[in-house]
């Protein structure tokens, strides 16, 4: 038996939108946190067949299927069972896939013996989900053209900070990303700004990692976030991955910041709210976010490793 590790990243640029050639690749560069305390662990085995249990329950899953096959075409791996379990809500907007991708990919790497490096680790593991390529590195991380690898930014040590997770819904989304991304690129007509407006955001974000401008940061990250969400809302049929706790904490942390703590909102395609700020600030920003109406529960995390094998 093999088991990996990984977490889950949460993006500060974002990418929403897919290039229209093989292999899955991103239409934005993108950066992105890797998170500690949250984490994808995933046992493979020897079978008879391939098998698949997620969470404690077997069930088939056409993407890791099709993932397997597209893997098989160039290596020899023989049928696995593949265990994997989340310590967090799976499918919700929390980066599962991006987390579960790397940490099945490295424990495939090990356990079949195929000797690939942490680049090419990482670009198989896109190819199941683009945002899993930045699982396998610890710190600040990007995701950038033209040859669309993830590489370090700056290691955790660089620059501490704390994220705050608050969870207001565990439910699976009802539309996943790929089909909402798909319906964005095709109906919003705003698409093609977001687009245009992808580098600048990158290269101001990656420069303020560089010079631990928090504030600087937090003006371009929560841009950045809110227009990708605006470019949801204008498809056609409009798509909205938020609930009214969602927008509560949104106001929350405004109000900390008017306090004058170093706080700043980023969400995904779900309802969940991730709150970058400061470790001198963490405690209170866990407490104001822990009494907003309609979350659920709250996760306190700093940054985390890279992707990795522990037996």
């Amino acid at each position: 038996m093999t088991k990996a590790v990984a977490h889950p990243n949460i993006a500060l640029v974002k990418y929403w939108g897919k290039q229209d050639r093989p292999g899955n690749l991103p239409v934005t560069p993108n950066l992105s946190l890797t998170l500690d305390g949250l984490m994808t662990e995933t046992d493979i085995r020897a079978a008879d067949t391939d098998r698949l249990v997620i969470n404690g329950v077997a069930q088939s899953n056409a993407k890791i299927a099709q993932f397997l096959a597209t893997l098989r075409d160039s290596y020899d791996i023989p049928p696995i069972e593949i265990v994997t379990t989340n310590n967090f809500p799976t499918g919700a907007g929390l980066a599962s896939s991006a987390s579960g991708f790397a940490a099945l990919m490295i424990a495939i790497n090990q356990h079949c013996n195929l000797g690939l490096s942490t680049a090419a680790l990482s670009t198989w593991a896109r190819q199941g989900s683009a945002s899993a390529a930045r699982s396998f590195y610890g710190g600040y991380v990007s995701l950038t053209g033209p040859d669309w690898q993830a590489a370090s930014l700056a290691p955790a040590s660089h620059w501490p900070v704390n994220i705050v997770v608050a969870i207001t819904s565990e439910r699976t989304k009802l539309v996943g990303s790929t089909e909402g991304m798909r319906r964005t690129a095709a109906t919003s007509p705003f698409f093609d700004t977001w687009v245009k407006t992808a580098d600048t955001d990158y290269t101001a974000a990656a420069a303020a990692i560089q010079a631990r401008d928090f504030t600087q940061l937090a003006a371009i990250a929560e841009h950045n976030c809110l227009k990708m969400h605006s470019i949801m809302l204008t498809s056609k049929p409009s798509l909205s991955y938020w609930n009214g706790a969602t927008v509560a904490c949104m106001d929350t942390v405004r109000s900390l910041r008017d306090e004058g703590l170093s706080a700043f909102f980023t969400i995904d395609a779900g309802p969940q709210v991730k709150v970058i700020c400061t470790p001198a600030h963490s405690a209170r920003v866990q407490n104001a976010l822990a009494n907003t109406p309609g979350v659920l529960t709250t996760y306190l995390c700093g940054l985390g490793d890279g992707a990795r094998i522990i037996e």
